[in-house]
Order: C-alpha cells, then structure tokens, then sequence
C-alpha cells in the first residue's frame, strides 16, 4: 500500500520537473519561516518546526495520492501539541513529549487505515472545522501575547493567557511590542505583493534589524543558537503513553480532517483519485518518521498546499524540493537564525491566526441553516474554554446530536386534501428510533372529515421492522376510526421489508398500494374506496 516511490514516480512525466522546482523553492519560502513560528506555537525550539518541513513532507513526498498536499507543520498540530504536552509537563522535556505524541499519532493513524476507516472523514460538518478554527485561531493569539508584549504569561487555556495579559498591561516592554507591530505591518504591507514571498523577507529583515541594532543587548529575547545539520533518530518515551493517547487520537482526527479538505480543494480533474484508506497510512508513517526524527505532529495544510500549487506544483516533486531546502536550512542556516527576535516570530503567528478567523461563512451559516450555527458556535465555544482537544471532541458530538435529532424529527407534512382524501408526506428513513414519533404526528393531522389517509413514502429510503409494526398498528388505530390507509411511491427496500413481515397483505392489499400519488389521486377520483 505504501511501496517507495508509488507516489512520486507514479505517471512523473519529465516535462514537469521544471515546475516543480519552481514551485518548491517558492512553498519553502513560506513554509520555512511559518515551521519556525509553529514550533513557537508548540513550545518547541524552531528546529523542531524545520525537521517538520524536512522528514513527513519527504515521506508523504514519496507515497502520498495527492500531487499538490503539502505535509508539514500546521497550526491546528501545534496548538494542539502544546496542549498534550503541557499535560505530561514535569514527566518529561517538551521535545521528547512531542516526539513521542508524533509517534502514537502515527500509530494511531496506521491503525485507522489498517481498519479502513478513511470515511470517518466524512462525519465532521463544515459548520465544525469553521467554528474550531475560529476558536483556534484566538486560543493561538492568547498564546502569543507574552511574546507580544514581553512580559511572562502564564494560564492553562484562553481565559486564564488573557485575563493574566491584561492584568500585566502596566509592564509592557514597548521595545518588544514595537518589534511585534513592526513585524505585523511589514507582513500586511507584503500581502500586497502576493507573488513576493513575504514571511521569507520579514524573518530576514527581522534577522537584520536584530543583528545590526543589538536587540538583544536591549533586553529583546531571539531565539539564539539552533542545533545545525540533519535530525538524528531519537526514540520515544514510551512511558507516556497512556497520558498521551487521548491527544493523540484527537491530533490524527485533526491531521486527517485537514490533509483530506486540502486535498480534497486542491485535487485536479487529472490528478489521481484519492484513496482516504492509503491516506491514513501514508499520514500515519510520515508522523511515526517525524517522530523519530525530533519533529512532531505534520499534517497537509491548506495555507501551504494553495502556495504550492499556485506556484505550479505539477507533482509531489515540488514537496521533495522544499524538503530539500528545509535540509539545506539546517545544514547551511542555522547560525543565522540566532538573531530573529521572538517577537517577529510571535508577529509572524498572529498574522498566521488572524487568516483562519472566516466571520464570512460563519454569516454565510447562519443565513443558511440555524442549527449547523449552533454547532459551529459550540465549536469555537469548545475551543475557547475546554482546550482545542476537548473542544473539538464535544464540538462534533454536538453536531452528531443534531443528526439524531433531526433523524428523529424528519419532516411531515400534508400536501394535498380534497374530498375526504389527505396526503402526507414522509421525508426520511423510518426506523426504530423515529417510527412512534412520526406515526403520532400523522395521525395528529387527520382530521374529522378524513376517509381516506394517503402516506407518500417517495422519499423514504428504508424502514426498519420496528417501523413496519409500527405502520400496521396505525393502520389498525386509523381503520378503528374508519379511515382508510394508503400507499404511495413505495421504494424497493421498504417494500421488501414489508413483503416479509405478517403486516404486508393488510397494509399493501388491494388499492392500497401505488405508484405515485398521481394515480392515487385518479382511483380516489373515480372510485373513491374505503
């Protein structure tokens, strides 16, 4: 399923390697600077970021289905990474915590895919990712509001960062503040040069400005020396394997929600199909592979994959060239990354956060449908005061509640009266759980002059044998009160459940049974039966 190079090599045609170079230079450009601003986000050293951009980008590179995914770090990863790794804090250092969670997000993925449960991508609603994001995107600007303002912030989660922030407004270091806003204003004024590489150039203008005023000779924190060359294999700690587990099924829920939306937006009408199975181990081996290699949790993700192929990515290739680069940072690089402050880095992550907020579709939403706007409410709720792991956990419970409830209350609804004749209409699957309810709300709209009681069950799907019982005891319930009971526009599943039950000669009898509600409506015109 996996087999080298299945990927990469599958129907690479020479003519692209052009392009693909081309556009891996210009991804690593933004992916480079926003690995080391992520790894702030995790609470891991910037390396950690780039061995991020160099090992699972490489691995999926080489076995992935999707030509443009771009598999790396991501926002959603980090936050969620620190808040796992915050949760074994004092049993072991952050970068052992979050190597050993990539590990068992891997495992967990790779156990997902053995099972073949790639569509399990199809039970979070927009409504959720759009609220969780939102959510996300606050809970990663509190994060970075002691970096922002250079005072210490301490707090569990969004409230506490915030509230602790305001209460230390009185000690701002306006040094610090001035280097974050300028590293802000400088990345707003870039965007309006969408074809420069614009987090490239503020962390090498940031670099510059540090090195040559002395910035951290006037008490401006940078992120000083960084290890150089290729990550060495490091082993997990398999000790924290029980407290990690539950972060990291969520994070594998969350790396596999995001790379197949990225995926899924950016696939071509020529690309291969997608195969959510292999996904889920191709996903799983780059995360185990991170892992091992000091990086943490990498998923595909949509701001970086919208760069690669908009700058005409044709193939994987363009990952292993932005790889290649992330390699060639950590060989080449390193000492001069010593000077950025951690300001522009905390500037660079606000402006990453500020782009996931989407008020528009939440609008959008509520025009729309009210209670997937409560859904994605709860989420950014969740994700605001239980964490971004719990959050996102009862945030699509919630949304699996809404299914049920409207499972359990489909539409019913007359749509025709004449002559003692009522036809209503049945929009859903009957089943155990919905079948009492829906025969009391149809029994509720009959009324005293009604003979003749027609159920239109075209957009009824199925009906359970639960149902079926139920439908023969108000059949029974109607003809006791001298109404008659019909059927139209019966589909083949519900008529073969009926077919092998006792209750099928009264209830699809003679003239009680029909193709559309059209003919009903002709036998009751010409020959009204009771």
């Amino acid at each position: 399923m996996t087999t080298p190079g299945a990927g990469l090599l599958n129907g690479y045609r020479r003519a692209w390697l052009r392009r693909d170079v081309l556009a891996g230079l210009a991804t690593a450009a933004v992916v480079l600077p926003q690995a080391m601003a992520y790894a702030a986000i995790a609470g891991l050293p910037v390396q950690a970021g780039l061995y991020c951009a160099l090992v699972p980008m490489t691995v999926y590179a080489l076995a992935g289905t999707s030509r443009p995914l771009s598999v790396s770090t991501t926002s959603t990863n980090s936050v969620l990474t620190a808040t796992a790794v915050a949760s074994v804090s004092g049993r072991a250092d952050a970068s052992t915590a979050a190597l050993t969670l990539a590990v068992l997000t891997g495992a967990v993925l790779l156990a997902a895919g053995a099972l073949r449960m790639g569509f399990l991508a199809d039970f979070v609603p927009r409504s959720v990712i759009v609220g969780f994001r939102t959510g996300l995107a606050l809970v990663i600007a509190a994060s970075q509001l002691g970096a922002v303002l250079g005072v210490p912030v301490s707090g569990n989660g969004f409230l506490d960062q915030v509230g602790d922030a305001l209460g230390q407004l009185g000690r701002i270091d306006w040094l610090v503040l001035a280097t974050a806003a300028g590293t802000v204003a400088l990345l707003l004024v870039l965007r309006l040069r969408p074809r420069w590489p614009g987090p490239l150039i503020v962390v090498a203008v940031a670099i510059a400005v540090s090195a040559a005023f002395g910035l951290e000779g006037r008490g401006v924190p940078v992120i000083g020396s960084v290890p150089g060359g290729l990550p060495l294999p490091r082993l997990p700690d398999l000790g924290l394997t029980l407290a990690l587990l539950p972060g990291a099924v969520g994070i594998a829920l969350i790396v596999f929600l995001e790379s197949m939306t990225a995926a899924r937006v950016f696939r071509e009408r020529a690309d291969p199909p997608l195969r959510p199975d292999r996904e889920l181990v191709v996903l799983g081996a780059a995360n185990v592979a991170s892992g091992l290699f000091g990086g943490y949790a990498a998923a595909g993700g949509m701001s970086q994959t919208a760069v690669n192929q908009a700058a005409g990515a044709r193939s994987q290739g363009a990952s292993l060239v932005t790889a290649l680069c992330a390699g060639a940072a950590l060989l080449a690089l390193s000492p001069l990354l010593a000077p950025l402050p951690r300001a522009s880095l905390a500037g660079l992550v606000l402006v990453i956060a500020a782009g996931l907020v989407d008020p528009h579709t939440f609008v959008w939403i509520a025009r729309r449908r009210h209670p997937e706007l409560v859904v994605a409410l709860a989420a950014l709720a969740g994700a605001l005061l239980l964490g971004p792991l719990a959050g996102l956990l009862v945030s699509v419970g919630l949304a699996l509640f809404v299914v049920l409830y409207q499972a359990n209350h489909p539409p019913v609804y007359v749509t025709a009266e004449e002559d003692g004749l009522l036809v209503v209409r049945v929009e859903a699957q009957l089943y155990f759980a919905n079948a009492h309810r829906v025969a009391d709300r149809v029994d509720a709209l009959v009324t005293p002059g009604t003979r003749v009681l027609l159920l239109d069950l075209g957009a009824v799907p199925d009906v359970d044998l639960t149902a079926s019982g139920v439908l023969g005891e108000l059949h029974d319930e109607l003809a006791r009160r001298g109404v008659a009971l019909w059927f139209a526009a019966l589909n083949r599943r519900p008529r073969r459940t009926l077919r092998g039950t006792s209750d099928h000669d009264r209830l699809t009898g003679e003239h009680r049974l029909f193709a559309s509600v059209a003919d009903a409506l002709a036998q009751h015109r010409s020959r009204p039966i009771t």
